[in-house]
């Protein structure tokens, strides 16, 4: 692995956690204050979610030789804001195990890499594309309310893409965090130091919490999370192992469930930082990028709640005009594949389309319906095609 590190990829492993930790990581935050929880059950929630992800980013990246990204379930975690407080913490901690143990054994099964190997590439890439294309216009958004932050940030990329390709977000984030420091936005605030206390919370089982939390939390880690988190990779060039990976982030969900862990899962947008050209010019030597963030997120877990306070400090849009040029690579490259066959164009627009739009239905996110809308024309115009030969 030290022969395969550089900087590049260590580099998009740190920037793949500031943009967990200073996004969806405020949803988290929000369930366990609608849920009532203590400021310890909830440290502990932090320090389950940031060690699961470490230890499956690590082990899963070294494994596979793939830039694995696992993180903690964002849409789960808006689930449980609104639902958390209906139910005693012991019963939703017994439905985050019985989720994870059905997630463990429909990965082990491989049913779910069966299912997503049904999809045509076009569909998956198009996915993708609506996944990241709210981050990739987030980096112009952001001009309007900090346009000097933003604007360093995006003149920095350019330049070194230019003249020093490899480390174009290096050169944008220290313009940006230089930038915000100018600025008097860099509000970083760091209080003692101390490692974090996992609190052990026995489960309990009842029927109203599992199908209040355990169905839909499982569906949307699965829908949301699994799926396209498989087609990132997918769409990198790899070929991801589904049962070991399905399977794997279900079983380490399982165990730190007791600990406050709602869900470990793969990831979507943070994993297309590690998997594009961004991290590496190598295909084959991105996967430091997915051990980089896992020790990134070890580090943080270690020290709890403590050290998240650094990423709440950076201003929305630095993490905005960061994320949106670390995911420039992916973006297009997705794109291409989805408009490559003339004959999947319709159902990659589609695709593309209702992913980009940001539609929920019954909790569950786009990128699931953009796939079911985009494999229900594929079948529909194929059929069509078929029927007129």
């Amino acid at each position: 692995m030290l022969r395969d590190a550089s900087l590049s990829a260590v580099l998009a492993g740190l920037v793949a956690v500031v943009v967990s930790y200073s996004g969806p990581l405020v949803i988290v935050l929000s369930a366990a204050s609608a849920g009532h929880l203590s400021s310890a059950q909830t440290s502990s929630w932090v320090w389950a979610i940031s060690i699961g992800s470490g230890v499956t980013c690590i082990a899963l990246s070294l494994r596979t030789r793939m830039p694995v990204i696992t993180a903690w379930s964002t849409p789960g975690a808006a689930l449980l804001v609104t639902s958390l407080g209906a139910y005693s913490y012991p019963e939703a901690i017994g439905a985050f195990l019985v989720s994870g143990v059905v997630v463990a054994l429909i990965g082990m099964t491989g049913v779910f890499g069966w299912l997503m190997r049904q999809v045509p590439g076009a569909v998956v890439s198009a996915m993708l594309a609506g996944i990241l294309f709210s981050f990739g216009t987030g980096a112009f958004t952001s001009l309007t309310s900090a346009p000097y932050i933003a604007g360093s940030v995006l003149i920095a990329y350019l330049l070194a893409k230019r003249w020093l390709p490899r480390y174009a977000v290096l050169a944008a984030l220290a313009a940006g965090v230089v930038a915000s420091a100018a600025g008097s936005r860099l509000h970083v605030h760091l209080g003692g130091l101390e490692l974090a206390r996992p609190v052990f919370t026995a489960p309990d089982f009842s029927p109203a919490s599992l199908v209040g939390i355990a169905v839909p939390l499982t569906l949307a880690t699965l829908a949301s999370q699994n799926a396209p988190g498989m087609a990132v990779l997918s769409a990198s060039g790899y070929e991801p192992k589904d049962r070991l990976l399905i399977g794997s982030t279900g079983l380490v969900s399982t165990v730190l469930a007791p600990f406050g862990s709602h869900a470990v899962n793969l990831a979507a947008i943070t994993a297309a930082i590690c998997t594009g050209p961004e991290a590496h010019s190598d295909p084959r030597r991105r996967y430091v990028a997915g051990v980089s963030c896992g020790a990134f997120y070890l580090v943080i877990g270690a020290f709890g709640s403590a050290l998240v306070a650094l990423f709440a400090g950076l201003p929305k849009e630095l993490v905005a005009a960061i994320a949106g040029v670390a995911l420039l690579g992916a973006l297009a490259g997705s794109l291409t594949g989805a408009v490559k066959e003339e004959k999947d164009r319709e159902a990659a627009l589609i695709t593309f389309l209702a992913t980009a739009s940001g539609l929920t239905l019954f909790g569950i996110g786009s990128a699931f319906w953009g796939l079911g809308f985009g494999v229900l024309t594929h079948l529909v115009l194929t059929h069509r095609r078929k029927a007129a030969a």
